[in-house]
């Protein structure tokens, strides 16, 4: 089976019922800027569906607590970043956290390490941020963290995974302690069979936090590699490389319609396997990842402006 679906995109009435159901209760990533192109996010995504805002070095919380107040005003859980690295100190996590919650209604939040190299104050970990107690004591009630498919090179330099399990170990010892509900938000990859096997080998070491797999939403192939290389995807980045050798297929539009569609089949025919939900990066742009939802995932993926 090809990994990607290059034809050309059509209007088609869904048929496929596994991959309507796997796309059920999807979320979705935004940044501030990217935000702001957006007229009406009820035009585009079902009521109730969660939004992580992106939080790149250098933009202010102000702009990423203005981005959660639109979008909990449009009836929108919003789910933060807050990569350790960029946060200073205790009381700046505790003044973000407040903002969060006191401006924008925000009681759930993803945690990560950050794309930075040289932390900019006392923390380096996502570990670190769990540990402060901050987010229980304002009674979030969900946090997710980090998952790799394909491993991390900024946390196992060496190619293997030992350290992101060993931190993974860890979370899961931590959800058993909190009170908020944890799941693993995953970086995005492109074939589905490495993808059940990391899943399946997480369970097997009695890492059972639930899955929200990290998919690409349609983009142009140029754009995929642009934001693999920076993301570090590495075989997904072959992968993609190797696409971009064919001139024909590098001029038209990927669409994650193949790898969702396998995954779906698996979910369907697997019901505990441990991938709950998609989490969309919709590095094409929101407007076409929404559309591409709305196009193959039945009723669920209605716009709240066209429900009834």
């Amino acid at each position: 089976m090809a990994l990607f679906n290059f034809k050309k995109r059509e209007k088609f009435t869904p048929a496929n019922g596994q991959l309507e159901a796997f796309l059920e209760g999807y979320s979705i990533e935004v940044m501030p800027r990217t935000a702001e192109k957006v007229e009406n996010f009820r035009d585009l995504l079902p009521a109730g569906t969660r939004v992580y805002i992106a939080h790149i070095e250098g933009t202010p919380i102000e702009d990423m607590v203005a981005t959660a107040k639109r979008l909990t005003t449009d009836g929108y859980p919003v789910m933060p970043h807050f990569p350790a690295r960029i946060i200073k100190d205790r009381a700046t996590l505790a003044d973000w956290i407040a903002r969060y919650q006191g401006e924008a209604g925000v009681d759930q939040a993803l945690l990560l390490a950050g794309g930075v190299t040289t932390p900019h104050g006392d923390f380096d970990s996502s570990m670190q941020l769990m540990e402060s107690g901050e987010f229980d004591r304002a009674g979030f009630k969900r946090l997710h963290v980090a998952g790799h498919p394909e491993g991390n090179k900024d946390i196992d330099p060496d190619g293997s995974m030992k350290n992101v399990e060993d931190a993974l170990r860890w979370k899961q010892k931590f959800s058993e302690t909190t009170d908020a509900k944890m799941a693993l938000a995953t970086q995005f990859a492109f074939e589905a069979k490495p993808i059940i096997a990391w899943a399946d080998n997480l369970k097997a070491a009695g890492i059972d936090l639930p899955i929200h797999i990290g998919i690409a939403g349609p983009a142009k192939l140029q754009t995929l590699i642009k934001f693999a290389i920076a993301c570090g995807v590495g075989p997904s980045l072959k992968v993609l490389q190797k696409r971009a050798m064919d001139v024909s297929k590098l001029l038209l539009p990927y669409e994650p319609t193949e790898v969702l569609t396998e995954l779906a089949a698996h979910k369907a025919a697997n019901p505990d396997f441990n991938i709950e939900h998609v989490h969309f990066f919709p590095l094409g742009g929101i407007k076409a990842n929404a559309e591409w939802a709305i196009d193959n995932g039945g009723a669920s993926a209605t716009p709240a402006n066209q429900q009834g």
